[in-house]
């Protein structure tokens, strides 16, 4: 019973990201139907620009905090409703808040227990207390590693509370940069286009994102390289 009340935190907010995912709220800000209806939108950003903030962050609150993958199509949506440099910031918050909720719900419910863990499981634990920065920070600069999922693992890892906000913050704003960029390149390349094609991708606006991204994904893993034979 214990368990089960310590996980109810945790249960809630990946129902709750069920209920999102069902609910087809993603579908409408898929870049291709945000970009035929620019006009539109950004008419209604200007009419409403406190609340039209106040509900994006709001959802990409609740879609990072319930772990959905798809947070990254919110993000894009960000990029392509408020620009870059406001999509990022805007962005930024609402990725750290929402992790942090689904940090705390998860480190809730992984902490319960009083049992031994498994020889593996408590040999992770000490290597990743002999290293939490450099594990910390190359798990968050990792693209290719779902947000919600290493969030989890974080929690899991009891890594400590300031340490996760810090990287969250750093690794989650260096790739909305490049999250926030290819969604302001996709609106700007349909606007002119009409219609998602294959071509489409290679537009500098995107090309150049999503090769940064594979470039920090190629450098985290460098790095890891290099450090494992020293740990």
């Amino acid at each position: 019973m214990g368990r089960l009340r310590a996980a109810l935190p945790l249960l809630l907010l990946l129902a709750a990201g069920g209920v999102l995912y069902a609910s087809g709220l993603l579908d409408t800000l898929h870049p291709t139907r945000l970009a035929a209806h620019q006009e539109a939108l950004h008419a209604q950003i200007a009419r409403h620009p406190w609340l039209s903030r106040c509900a994006y962050v709001g959802l990409l609150t609740l879609a990072v905090a319930t772990g959905l993958p798809g947070s990254v199509i919110i993000i894009f949506a960000g990029g392509l409703a408020f620009g870059v440099v406001e999509g990022t910031a805007l962005s930024s918050f609402g990725l750290t808040f929402g992790s942090l909720l689904l940090f705390l719900a998860s480190r809730y419910a992984f902490g319960c227990g009083s049992r031994q863990p498994p020889a593996l499981v408590a040999r992770l634990h000490r290597d990743f207390a002999r290293h939490p920065r450099g594990y910390a920070l190359f798990l968050r600069f990792l693209p290719v590693a779902p947000f919600g999922l290493v969030t989890l693992c974080l929690a899991w890892l009891r890594c400590p509370l300031w340490l996760f906000l810090g990287a969250t913050w750093l690794g989650g704003t260096v790739m909305l940069v490049f999250e926030s960029s290819i969604g302001a390149g996709l609106g700007e390349a349909l606007r002119r286009q009409g219609q998602l094609e294959p071509a489409l991708l290679l537009q500098p606006q995107i090309l150049a994102p999503l090769g940064a991204i594979a470039l920090l994904a190629l450098l985290a893993l460098i790095v890891q390289r290099r450090r494992a034979p020293g740990d």
